[in-house]
């Protein structure tokens, strides 16, 4: 009899809470996104609970909403992930440190050299959640007027992944002798420079590290469009996606891997992980009163910006009170996410002002109950392939961390759904990925 599946979490942290009127809800620390001493809690936690990672993202601009809404949003000031994560890794011993790095404002040798640093000093803990960058206005902030077209980032997303992995591929394994008799340090033989010339990208190498002790750190990506799942078939090793059904997770989770398939990839070496929002307590009403709570807590200013950047477009135009209309112009948005909300509003035949408020306060899939009914719609999910786990999302922090790690936990560990014990000392060994062949020194 094969061993039973178990579940995969993660945990978003960036924003460390997910909803928009987390910050406000009682007995909340306000200051959680840029409060060090708060962050350190929250990570010693989810390693007590087993976490697999806390999985950071990153925003390049501050929000283009109007100074109304961006002023009672907690989202314009958090941490630099790349500065906190290796902080996190002197206070926690098994908990992966999944980061995002541009592919659109970034360069090559930097997201290789970051990574592969973070991977050292945690001890192989790292991941690199692989993005394009869909708000518009980051181009600003790196000296450009124009924002790349959706299929175009991820045509260089795709280059600027070979790129990553080929300067992590420049040394082998045993590259590094540190003969301190006949004073070699390291050996010639096995240093390869990339040389690469490319559509997008130009880069010499090597890469002045080590290669990582993951051999790569985990390979995350987020796309949930099709030039997304493609990239994702392709190079991925986690997906953190948007799945507000059952179905959808079913019908996703087939896709990506039939995908892999087709690439010549192992559909087993990837996680679908898809974020999910968990609010636990006594009964399903009480349950339903603190989102309700949550919800009452998000202004409407703060809400129709949210319905803006969704779309692409100022929504504020809309009648409120009135459906969203019809043909609605395609914009240089995130193609999912507007596609998610034109979806939801003629789905649930929402207004625009009950739209914008649903996606200004948390617009994922959300998991509410007792510990057991959460437990049971989560075994659901993975046993009926619809994910391997979720990205946790937690609706207000202390509270929301500690209801999950003390409550649903226990919960899913007796009925044989979840780990005890930590299986290795890699993100890698824990989520159950292969540590990936050195292209250009492959073992014998």
């Amino acid at each position: 009899m094969s061993e039973k599946r178990q579940l995969h979490f993660g945990a978003f942290m960036r924003p460390v809470t997910i909803h928009t009127g987390a910050w406000r809800y009682p007995g909340a620390y306000a200051d959680a996104n840029f409060n060090f001493g708060h962050i350190v809690k929250f990570a010693q936690k989810l390693e007590a609970g087993k976490f697999d990672a806390f999985f950071m993202a990153d925003h390049l601009a501050v929000l283009n909403m109007p100074m109304e809404a961006l002023k009672r949003s907690s989202t314009p000031t958090s941490f630099e992930p790349m500065t906190l994560l290796p902080a996190l890794a002197m206070v926690t011993e098994h908990l992966g440190l999944v980061a995002t790095g541009s592919t659109t404002y970034d360069e090559p040798f930097h997201v290789a050299r970051r990574f592969s640093s973070l991977d050292h000093i945690s001890g192989g803990r790292a991941g690199w959640n692989v993005v394009t960058t869909a708000n518009p206005d980051a181009s600003k902030n790196f000296g450009r007027e124009d924002h790349m077209e959706h299929d175009e980032r991820y045509r260089r997303a795709r280059e600027f992944y070979d790129v990553v992995t080929g300067l992590w591929d420049s040394w082998a394994d045993d590259a590094f002798i540190r003969d301190q008799e006949s004073g070699v340090f390291f050996d010639p033989e096995k240093m390869h420079v990339l040389n690469h010339e490319g559509k997008y990208l130009k880069v010499r190498g090597p890469l002045n590290i080590a290669r990582p002790i993951q051999g790569y750190p985990v390979i995350v990506q987020a796309g949930a469009s099709n030039a997304g799942r493609q990239l994702a078939a392709e190079t991925a090793e986690a997906v953190f996606t948007s799945q507000a059904t059952l179905k959808m997770g079913q019908e996703f989770y087939a896709d990506v891997k039939a995908r892999m398939k087709k690439v010549g990839r192992n559909p087993d070496h990837i996680k679908i992980l898809p974020a999910c929002m968990v609010i636990v307590a006594d009964s399903l009403e009480e349950a339903r009163q603190k989102r309700f709570k949550l919800d009452s807590l998000v202004h409407y200013e703060s809400a129709i910006a949210s319905l803006s950047i969704a779309l692409g477009h100022d929504a504020s135009k809309y009648d409120p009170d009135g459906p969203l209309p019809d043909n609605i112009p395609e914009s240089n948005a995130g193609q999912s996410s507007r596609e998610k909300a034109i979806r939801v509003a003629r789905e649930d035949n929402l207004t625009v002002r009950q739209l914008a408020q649903r996606l200004g306060g948390h617009s994922s899939t959300c998991i509410m109950g007792t510990p057991e009914m959460i437990a049971d719609e989560m075994e659901e999910w993975l046993m009926t392939g619809g994910s391997d786990g979720f990205t946790i999302q937690f609706p207000y922090v202390p509270q929301g961390i500690d209801d999950f790690v003390d409550q649903v936990i226990p919960v899913l560990q007796k009925r044989g759904l979840f780990r005890t014990e930590y299986e290795g000392k890699t993100l890698r060994e824990n989520m159950g990925l292969p540590r990936p062949e050195n292209q250009f020194f492959p073992t014998s």
